[in-house]
């Protein structure tokens, strides 16, 4: 066992039966896994118990070398260690987050008249960030928005009152057209500029309702006081407000500050969907794709999202709908299961999101391999200018060693990738002796005769291996069938990786490093491979039936009852006389015994 071998099984027997996070190093020193467990002993002892492990695991347990192990005080702060040392290591068999992008964050400034924008680099330097924002366009829409109803600076002046009020700054353009207010010469007091900084913290925050509130004591006051234009300019903000309400998706004003998980898998991914409800409404969305590296369960893999995302979105909501309860509940959190009602429903609509982002995800990697292939297809047809993509190449090799069992191969790729089901072995009937030329000729009439005869798919290009002669003799065998025209044909020359078309008489060269030529070679191989094969068996079955056939008093019978007992001529050599008397009985039993051990004796 490898724990015995390279002195793990000790290490595992010392282990404390406290929370923790485990590591496995491979012969490198390089740590190929992390892991957290309530209990570290029992945990990383099961990856050395070989009943019901999946084929994963017996791979990454055969690369175990070392382990170490961090002690921590609870299954949440374990849980919070993992997913730091996954995202700072990334070892080869842990979960796979395939979101690793950076967010952008709206920034509130902190200094005098503070500036609002976005941006992806979060600054301990005081100032108030919100976010992050998984879709950009969401974060733009809110600046966008913001813009349109403050007109704040976007200067980086170092606004201080005795700078303001000695006159060191000119307003700038951005005054002038109506962006800006104007503060670095006065025109708006700091106080009244905090306001609106104090309603955008709300409109961040979610709280629109409470900002619409008092732009509307304030539109009552212009009017009140008659600066109807101003009044004009509040209800015009509060309209946009209302708008940019109106498009959230309203859930209930009953139900507030509440984190929506969802989860859905398959056999290589898990998908977690995720929302974010502030005062009634869904504020954030965010779905994460985690790609498999072992058999975990969906309860460990929904505490990793879990923890991801709200570290993710900074959330500190105490209430979690979830459809099932992860495997660590973290303090400070209450997981819900809804059965009913508005919060129900609310699960439900993250489901229904997590669901089209699987069916999104899957539809992008078809396109992707789709692209993938059609690439490859078109780099082929280019570079073997040919007259079709070639969906379907075919290509044949013959095999003999000293003319005995003469047979060939054909192989068959579709779209660029070894179609095996389809791969026919073949032997060589009117050919007596090792001739290449005229194996090649029966071969491709038998196969392509029958073809047009049952109506079946013809490829897109056949390739032959060899040279000038192999190609000439497929050539020939094609115009018979009335092929030539129709189905493109090249040899591939082994020495060189010439390939030759036919009627030409040098050969064409691709470059060593070319996906084509590549792709020939690996057919080529393919096919010579399956021959070898299935000559290499043929020469071996006729070899054991021989020498069982030289013992007088045996027959085929009797021969096909030893191999199907023994399994081969050299456990039949060094049975025993009652071994071999229980597969054939006794008295036959004595004439094998005899026959190989008396030859034996006769040799020495």
């Amino acid at each position: 066992m490898a724990e015995d071998e390279f002195g793990l099984k000790e290490k595992v027997s010392k282990l404390p039966t406290t929370p923790g996070v485990y590591q496995f190093f491979d012969a490198n020193g390089v740590i190929i896994y992390i892991g957290k467990a309530k209990n570290l002993k029992n945990r990383v002892s099961s990856y050395f118990v070989k009943t019901n492990q999946t084929s994963k695991t017996m791979v990454l347990v055969r690369k175990i070398r070392d382990l170490k192990y961090i002690v921590v005080n609870t299954e949440e702060d374990a849980l919070l260690l993992e997913n730091n040392l996954i995202k700072k290591y990334k070892p080869r068999y842990n979960i796979l987050l395939k979101d690793d992008k950076t967010y952008p964050w709206i920034c509130i400034t902190k200094e005098a008249f503070p500036r609002v924008f976005t941006t992806r680099k979060f600054i301990r330097n005081g100032s108030e960030y919100f976010g992050p924002y998984t879709s950009a366009k969401y974060a733009n829409t809110l600046i966008s928005l913001i813009k349109s109803l403050y007109k704040l600076r976007t200067c980086n002046l170092s606004l201080n009152k005795s700078a303001i009020y000695s006159g060191k700054y000119k307003v700038c353009l951005e005054y002038h057209i109506g962006n800006c207010m104007g503060p670095c010469v006065g025109y708006v007091q700091e106080e009244e500029y905090m306001e609106y900084i104090a309603q955008i913290r709300n409109i961040l925050k979610g709280n629109i309702s409470s900002v619409i509130d008092f732009m509307t004591r304030k539109m009552k006051e212009y009017t009140i006081s008659l600066q109807f234009e101003k009044a004009q300019e509040m209800k015009e903000a509060i309209e946009a407000l209302k708008t940019h309400q109106t498009k959230s998706t309203i859930v209930s004003t009953s139900i507030n500050d509440i984190d929506v998980f969802s989860y859905l898998e398959d056999e290589k991914y898990a998908y977690v969907n995720y929302l974010r409800i502030v005062h009634g409404a869904v504020n954030q969305v965010h779905t994460i794709e985690l790609e498999k590296k072992l058999d975990e369960s969906k309860e460990s893999l929904f505490s990793f999202a879990i923890f991801e995302i709200r570290q993710l979105v900074n959330s500190r909501s105490r209430e979690v709908l979830v459809p099932f309860y992860p495997d660590v509940l973290m303090e400070g959190m209450n997981y819900a299961i809804p059965q009913r009602g508005e919060k129900k429903q609310l699960l439900e609509l993250s489901e229904r999101n997590v669901k089209f982002f699987k069916m999104d995800r899957e539809r992008q990697r078809g396109l992707r391999r789709q692209d993938s292939k059609l690439d490859l297809l078109n780099t082929i047809k280019n570079d073997l200018k040919l007259p079709r993509l070639p969906h379907r190449m075919e290509c044949f090799d013959n095999s003999n060693i000293q003319g005995t069992n003469p047979v060939a191969s054909c192989v068959v790729f579709i779209d660029g990738k070894p179609a095996k089901r389809e791969y026919r072995r073949f032997h060589v009937k009117t050919v007596i002796g090792a001739n290449d030329f005229a194996s090649m000729e029966e071969i491709l009439y038998r196969r392509y005769h029958r073809v047009l005869e049952e109506g079946g798919e013809l490829p897109d290009l056949i390739v032959v291996d060899g040279g000038k002669g192999q190609l000439s003799s497929a050539v020939a065998t094609l115009r018979k069938l009335d092929l030539l025209e129709r189905v493109p044909i090249i040899g591939l020359a082994k020495q060189m990786e010439e390939i030759y078309y036919p009627g030409d008489k040098d050969p064409y060269l691709l470059a060593k490093t070319s996906v084509a030529l590549k792709t020939l070679m690996h057919i080529r191989d393919e096919a010579h491979r399956f021959g070898i094969t299935f000559h290499r068996k043929l020469r071996e079955k006729k070899q054991t039936i021989s020498v069982l056939s030289e013992i007088k008093g045996i027959g085929e019978k009797t021969e096909i009852s030893l191999l199907q007992y023994f399994k081969s001529v050299n456990a039949i050599k060094e049975a025993s006389r009652e071994e071999l008397a229980k597969a054939i009985g006794p008295a036959k039993g004595n004439v094998v015994y005899d026959y190989f051990h008396l030859n034996d004796a006769d040799d020495k």
